[in-house]
């Protein structure tokens, strides 16, 4: 099976799913990592011209330690918007990758390019496969021949804009990746100056680890990442990546 997990910018999939995709990896599957924007507005010391080339440098070495591959689609930072050109790019991503599930950010989200992020795959996940639907590409990818498995990863801190959590439809256990996944964040040094300056974080790795704690904690188990499967009509509504993760995947419901 092909994994794409689509998040907002360089860093994010590692730390909402990171575990998850390492587990899907280590089992033989292809995964490939791809932020929205290039990071061009996370540092305070770099150009915006400067710190895109550092931070897609640590993406491909963050996926490179799961085998996977890394791609941009090269939107800039604050300037994801829901909108006809941005909709025909994403669906145009989405046909050259062409991947079996898609993991996407959260549609409730404390950034509005997560947000955006969310909207955006939603709707060109289902465009992909219809074949009238064009995308103005030079080259474009043929269409999909079906719409593919959409899941959501947890929004940051596993809570909306309010701090109220949004439950997930399922946990999975990432003790046996954790440390895989810390050292995938670990990849991104050039983010701890910046959160440190404008998210008041320390230790980002000290911070992942309590999120991904109390994420686990909610199923019972020391380590875990949550995901909402998308069941708008007419996604499928089988559950392909619980299928692949098997023993991993635990619900709500269960204890241990």
């Amino acid at each position: 099976m092909h994994i794409a997990c689509i998040h907002a910018h360089p860093d994010d999939a590692e730390i909402l799913a990171g575990g998850t995709l390492a587990l899907l990896a280590a089992s033989g599957n292809k995964i490939t990592i791809i932020s929205m924007t290039v990071g061009d507005c996370g540092s305070s010391s770099l150009s915006s011209k400067e710190i895109p080339v550092i931070r897609q440098r640590e993406a491909a070495a963050s996926a490179k330690l799961i085998g996977a591959d890394y791609q941009c689609a090269k939107f800039r930072d604050l300037a994801i918007f829901n909108n006809d050109e941005s909709r025909r790019r994403v669906t145009e991503l989405i046909r050259k990758t062409r991947p079996d599930i898609i993991l996407t950010a959260s549609p409730v989200d404390y950034h509005c390019d997560h947000e955006a992020t969310s909207v955006l795959v939603r709707d060109a996940s289902f465009a992909a496969s219809v074949p009238n639907y064009t995308t103005n590409a030079k080259d474009p990818a043929p269409p999909l021949h079906a719409i593919r498995h959409l899941y959501f990863v947890d929004s940051l801190g596993g809570v909306d804009r309010f701090g109220a959590t949004i439950a997930p439809d399922f946990i999975v256990n990432v003790k046996t990746t954790f440390k895989t996944k810390r050292q995938m964040l670990a990849a991104h040094e050039s983010q701890r100056e910046w959160l440190k300056r404008q998210h008041g974080i320390d230790d980002p790795l000290q911070v992942m680890e309590r999120w991904t704690r109390a994420r686990g904690k909610l199923a019972g188990i020391d380590f875990g990442e949550g995901f909402r499967r998308y069941k708008g009509h007419p996604f499928p509504d089988t559950p392909l990546l619980e299928d692949l993760l098997g023993s991993k995947v635990v619900g709500l419901g269960t204890r241990g």
